[in-house]
């Protein structure tokens, strides 16, 4: 309510009702000392209602000005800022809020029918669609609280802690009051029911809306566009929900995009996720999610940083007891055209799926792999990604393409390609593929993991590639610790090398998005067990602590695993023993950036020049194609990655350098 409002006085009331306005009780309409009748025209007033000044004009697209105002209206049981303009709505407004420079027009009805939490604690069934790993959603829902929601099921006083704070959280917002914010814009939209509407939305031609918030600001404002229609949802900061899109129970992340006919049930899609044409149905999209094309079924999985193929799909149910079975492809994988995928079944972190899988493979500790389909087999192919060009261009990409405009960001992303995370399952396939051979025999053709088929050949290649990756990411550890530090003697260097903070030991978990030490992880579990954690802010100011010291925590985890990898003593660590380390990883970075060099010439050969220089000689078709993608020296990706190499031998030689200076 505004402060330092009056009655009308029963002049304004003669006015109001020249210019065709009704009310059921006058003295139930309230306004500011200052108000002035020229614009309220055609309004019924019900209820309690209290109206702000009308002194703005509008210019609109194309030049048109409207000066703010109320034109054919109803209006039940609301408020209405200073300068805001109502025109043209069929039905009626009632039990609103209406924040200052709003813009409503030509609408069907916005009511808020009874108590509504707006959204908040509508229960989403993921992964299950028949039940079982609900997570309720709120406003400030994250990834990673949306994780351990979904997956700890086996720590059911955890679960019910957390269901019961969400449910506590959605009490202080439920109310039988709407608010639409500042600088709102309803235009040509159906009915809005039961929807919180923050600070600077548009929404243009949507069909219907219905229980949820768009929590829009001025920082990350939300757009909904044409035919949308929603149900029981929440949009975070910076969401576009346009062209045809329907979502039904999702929560929506910051900088989401869902367009295009694409719909969407029961399904959580947070940060910088991309939805078009297809479908969706109980899946958990982390960041980064993307499927643009028509006939790609997301269904009953956990993804993040995915990238989905035309055509994609997944099954989540063979027929016998329902749709029950879920599956988890793990951050950075991609799927081919016409991928499937026979859940249950796990894929590793940056896997690519080609074919038609129906074999339930767990590939989780080989990362960076292959599945590809031969004859009805998948067949396995064991770190071959970690010499890909796409690989590289996604890790580089996936910051670049952080559209988060809100300085209060929900999900803490980890954008490193390598990590704790994924060393740690490198370091665990190496042990298999050895373990492999030793069983079947060095001399085997073909290995089988987890229903895969490996070859002799790709198993002897992935153990290449594996000790490649381990020794590029320990060596960046050991050298970035010691970077840009002085040191005069061999004891400053080994103290300079002690880890500075406990955490980060053993295990590393993903929790879509955001990399943590499984250790501390559990600590905050434990905590909400016992109740020494009692509000979601506490939860996510850890998250946050977890994601600030995370190269703190590395380097705690990097420290044990040098001294595990290479059979060393760090604390009496010689500086001839650094150097050879050095070299190690010098020869590894280098040997890894070949490989990339290479696969990124097959993109310049003859055969991508196909459909080039169509009417031409051979000369006309190369000079076509560099036309349009330029010459393989001069290509952007290229240049850096022989920058890189030269890079990275200075680093390592200026520290082989300023090593060989020092005294035992």
């Amino acid at each position: 309510m505004m402060n330092n409002v009056r009655n009308l006085r029963p002049q304004e009331i003669e006015v109001l009702k020249a210019q065709f306005c009704h009310a059921d009780y006058w003295e139930n309409v309230w306004v500011p000392e200052q108000f002035e009748t020229a614009h309220v025209h055609h309004v019924r007033f019900s209820g309690n209602v209290t109206l702000g000044v009308f002194e703005k004009e509008f210019t609109l697209q194309g030049g048109l000005k409207k000066h703010s105002g109320l034109r054919h209206v109803t209006l039940h049981n609301c408020v209405v800022g200073h300068n805001v303009l109502i025109e043209n709505v069929q039905n009626y407004i009632a039990n609103y809020t209406i924040g200052q420079d709003a813009f409503i027009q030509n609408i069907n009805s916005l009511l808020v029918d009874g108590q509504s939490s707006f959204g908040n604690n509508t229960s989403v069934s993921v992964l299950n669609e028949t039940g079982g790993r609900e997570v309720p959603i709120y406003n400030g829902l994250s990834a990673s609280l949306a994780y351990i929601i979904a997956l700890y099921r086996h720590r059911p006083e955890l679960i019910k802690r957390l269901q019961h704070l969400i449910a506590d959280y959605a009490a202080t917002l439920t109310s039988d009051q709407g608010v639409i914010g500042e600088g709102v814009k309803i235009i040509n939209a159906g009915t809005i029911r039961n929807v919180h509407i923050g600070s600077f939305t548009t929404i243009e031609n949507s069909t219907r809306l219905e229980n949820g918030t768009i929590n829009s600001n001025k920082e990350a404002p939300v757009y909904i566009g044409d035919s949308v229609i929603a149900q029981d949802f929440i949009l975070s900061s910076g969401a576009v929900v346009a062209d045809a899109a329907k979502i039904i129970r999702c929560f929506v992340g910051q900088a989401c995009h869902i367009t295009h006919n694409f719909s969407a049930h029961d399904s959580l899609l947070f940060s910088n996720c991309a939805f078009e044409n297809g479908e969706a149905c109980a899946i958990f999209a982390g960041p980064f999610t993307v499927s643009m094309h028509k006939s790609s079924l997301l269904i009953s999985g956990m993804f993040s940083f995915l990238n989905a193929g035309s055509g994609s799909n997944q099954s989540n149910h063979m027929y016998k007891l329902g749709p029950i079975h879920q599956g988890i492809v793990e951050r950075g994988s991609k799927t081919t055209s016409d991928s499937y995928i026979l859940w249950p079944a796990r894929i590793g972190a940056f896997s690519l799926v080609m074919g038609r899988h129906y074999h339930h493979s767990d590939t989780s500790d080989i990362p960076f792999s292959y599945l590809i389909e031969n004859n009805d087999e998948t067949c396995l192919v064991p770190g071959v990604n970690l010499r890909s060009v796409g690989t590289i261009r996604d890790a580089q990409k996936w910051p670049k393409r952080d559209k988060r405009t809100d300085s209060n960001r929900l999900d803490c992303i980890n954008y490193n390609l390598l990590s704790p995370y994924t060393i740690r399952k490198m370091i665990k396939a190496t042990d298999i593929l050895r373990n492999l051979q030793e069983l079947a025999g060095k001399t085997s053709e073909v290995y089988y993991y987890q229903n895969a088929r490996i070859k002799s050949s790709s198993l002897q290649k992935g153990l290449c590639l594996y000790e490649k990756a381990i020794n590029k990411f320990l060596g960046n550890s050991l050298i970035k610790r010691l970077e840009e530090t002085a040191f005069r003697s061999i004891d400053e260097v080994r103290q300079q090398l002690l880890p500075t903070v406990p955490e980060g030991e053993g295990e590393w978990l993903d929790l879509s998005g955001l990399i943590v030490p499984k250790q501390s992880l559990d600590r905050l579990l434990t905590a909400i067990e016992n109740g020494d954690i009692t509000s979601l802010a506490e939860i996510d100011n850890f998250f946050h602590t977890m994601h600030s010291q995370y190269y703190q925590q590395e380097w705690t985890w990097a420290y044990r695993q040098i001294e595990s990898w290479y059979k060393i003593d760090l604390q009496n660590i010689e500086k001839e023993k650094i150097i050879e380390l050095v070299n190690i990883w010098k020869e590894s970075v280098i040997t890894l950036d070949e490989l990339l060099y290479e696969d990124a010439s097959k993109e310049f050969s003859l055969t991508s020049m196909t459909g080039f220089g169509v009417d031409g000689s051979n000369q006309e078709k190369r000079q076509d194609f560099e036309g349009v993608r330029g010459d393989f020296e001069n290509n952007t990706f290229v240049t850096a990655v022989k920058e890189h190499i030269v890079n990275k031998r200075a680093l390592g030689d200026e520290l082989i350098g300023r090593l060989q200076k020092i005294t035992n």
